[in-house]
């Protein structure tokens, strides 16, 4: 049986580690990338996720000295995001030390990126990521871009599915409803995108204690879970979590 991943996140914002409400209020620093890269690698975590989170905006890619310090210090796979909007962006991310790369607004813009990229380095280095708003109107999941301040009018198990057929490997799921909220992981949502590919899918937004972990494993059927908040704040473990996940038989990669 394969296991189950806990995926730490750095939001990156001017080299440092933040994290919002939302995506985009209530800014708290975290510090240092790096540092808390080796901690976490360190303690246990399957993957790393570093999102350099102003990088789209202002039309530039992930800053490499971040990514290039962080990848030395660990030993576990490391995914990084932001700006990658050409397949030279996906080139320069993984040389600089990233085992996958991350792309969000620029695979919407340019979905023949992800089939690109798929062909030049390997599906297993593609993950798409798409941050989705329960969108009323359209009484769907609607996928947003550039840090969740644009709407695409796309529904997000189409635009999923799609980025599969065209060579992702990996769906980083994102609820923008949820994220920053600690009120637990969108099991509806994680649900609806984990049944319609055959690709790992990592939940993440609103993990906020151990048990948000097993409702997403459990209900939502993910495949990795993504965390923030609750370890870049001491309020858990890495390892009291994969015990909580171990003792309600989810199965888990375990080290003491």
């Amino acid at each position: 049986m394969l296991t189950k991943r806990i995926v730490p996140c750095f939001d990156v914002l001017d080299g440092r580690v933040v994290k919002h409400v939302g995506f985009l209020e209530n800014r708290r620093d975290a510090g240092d990338p790096v540092a808390l890269a080796k901690r976490y690698s360190d303690e246990g975590a399957d993957e790393l996720v570093l999102l350099d989170i102003s990088a789209s905006e202002e039309g530039r890619l992930a800053t490499h000295r971040v990514v290039e310090e962080v990848a030395r210090q660990v030993n576990i796979p490391l995914t990084v995001g932001g700006g990658v909007s050409g397949i030279d962006d996906v080139r320069e991310l993984l040389l600089s030390g990233a085992d996958k790369v991350s792309m969000n607004t620029g695979a919407v813009r340019n979905p023949q990126l992800i089939k690109e990229a798929a062909h030049r380095f390997g599906e297993q280095c593609v993950v798409v990521a798409i941050d989705a708003n329960l969108n009323q109107t359209m009484r769907t999941y609607e996928v947003m871009i550039q840090g969740g301040k644009i709407g695409t009018g796309m529904d997000a198990v189409t635009w999923a599915k799609k980025a599969v057929d065209l060579g992702a490997g990996e769906i980083l799921l994102t609820s923008f409803r949820q994220d920053g909220t600690r009120e637990g992981f969108d099991i509806q949502l994680t649900k609806l995108i984990a049944s319609a590919v055959n690709v790992p899918v990592i939940a993440s937004g609103g993990a906020g204690k151990k048990e948000h972990f097993v409702d997403v494993f459990v209900e939502g059927h993910a495949d990795a879970a993504l965390a923030a908040s609750i370890f870049h704040f001491d309020e858990t473990s890495i390892q009291q979590v994969k015990s909580h996940l171990r003792q309600r038989g989810v199965p888990v990669r375990w080290e003491k």
